[in-house]
């Protein structure tokens, strides 16, 4: 079968790769839709450990099942997770599913950017949602980033009535831009450098969008009866980014951090602007849990959340290498998703 192997992030070929072959509880499914996520673009985290075969946002059609596999059939169309955890540890016990050992073990074999994959068997009890009739295999592939989203805004406090600010309105930006729209917020604000980007958020549900130049933490009062963000939303690790969230997020409110860095590098907090008197939370999100990606289908299934229109470009697995370029440039691209069986 072809799949696709990342070399770095200006070499990812098309190579043939042994059909996988499933055992007992397992799953093979043909991959139709598969998205490029930002964390496949970082290079610094996975050329080290290249080549491998990426890909995990995915959804497909289960061409054979495993013995003991009584809950699916060939020809099932379903979105499938990666990343699974136990759900018996002291951290899922607590809620805390992504920090979860198995969950940073279990993965597909080889990748979403495949013909076919095979779904290991704690990915199958896991990590395996059938789609409705009315979702389609793209609408599918979303489950997981959409899942992130739906994470990261439980972890943060959303509420129904509060004002957003989105820092960095790529595709998870975007996706959390539009998620919060629908969920309830007053208002939504995005701020990015890149003007297409800007453009799809106001398209998406945001009131209002604004370069870093144009001095967001001034400028956000007047966009919002006076006060900042309730919720500010990192999507950008830039410490520069960091910088100005921290001067956006209102008293009482949160600061979510939903990007890592290259470098790892600290960031200075203002502790008596941030904490004495004026509780602001800070808190980070990583992934999805299986209710959160189940909550992600309900919710694009309902066609409230218009995932499809984050899509910018559709290429076949042979253009593999061309849809990484696109997906690297900011300026010309939003969600990418690769067809692997054109």
């Amino acid at each position: 079968m072809r799949a696709g192997v990342y070399y770095n992030n200006r070499d990812v070929r098309v190579e043939e790769r042994p059909r996988p072959q499933i055992g007992p509880g397992e799953l093979l499914v043909r991959i139709e839709a598969s998205g490029i996520c930002g964390s496949d673009l970082m290079e610094w985290y996975r050329a080290s450990r290249a080549p491998l075969v990426l890909g995990h946002e995915v959804a497909g059609e289960i061409v054979e099942v495993g013995e003991g596999v009584d809950a699916y059939r060939p020809g099932d169309r379903v979105a499938v997770t990666h990343h699974v955890p136990c759900l018996a540890c002291h951290y899922c016990r607590r809620g805390h599913e992504t920090t979860c050992d198995t969950l940073r073990s279990t993965h597909f074999d080889p990748g979403g950017f495949a013909e076919l994959v095979r779904v290991p068997a704690i990915n199958v009890r896991h990590g395996v949602l059938r789609l409705p009739e009315s979702v389609s295999f793209e609408e599918g592939a979303f489950v997981e980033p959409v899942g992130c989203v739906v994470r990261g805004l439980r972890l943060a406090r959303f509420q129904a009535g509060s004002t957003v600010a989105v820092i960095g309105a790529g595709p998870s930006g975007l996706l959390y831009a539009h998620t919060a729209s629908v969920l309830g917020a007053s208002r939504v604000v995005c701020i990015d450098l890149v003007e297409n980007r800007l453009a799809a958020a106001r398209g998406l549900g945001a009131a209002a969008t604004l370069r870093p130049a144009d001095d967001p933490p001034a400028r956000l009062p007047a966009l919002n009866e006076g006060r900042l963000a309730d919720l500010v939303i990192l999507c950008a690790a830039s410490p520069a980014a960091i910088s100005q969230g921290l001067r956006c997020v209102e008293r009482g409110g949160t600061v979510l951090f939903s990007a890592p860095s290259p470098d790892n590098q600290p960031i200075p907090i203002p502790i008596n602007d941030l904490f004495w008197r004026n509780e602001i939370t800070l808190t980070s999100s990583y992934a999805s849990a299986p209710a959160d990606s189940a909550a992600a289908l309900a919710l694009i299934a309902s066609g409230r959340l218009r995932v499809r229109d984050t899509i910018s470009h559709r290429l076949g697995l042979g253009e593999i290498g061309r849809a990484f370029e696109l997906a690297a440039s900011a300026a010309s691209s939003l969600k990418v998703m690769l067809e692997p069986q054109r």
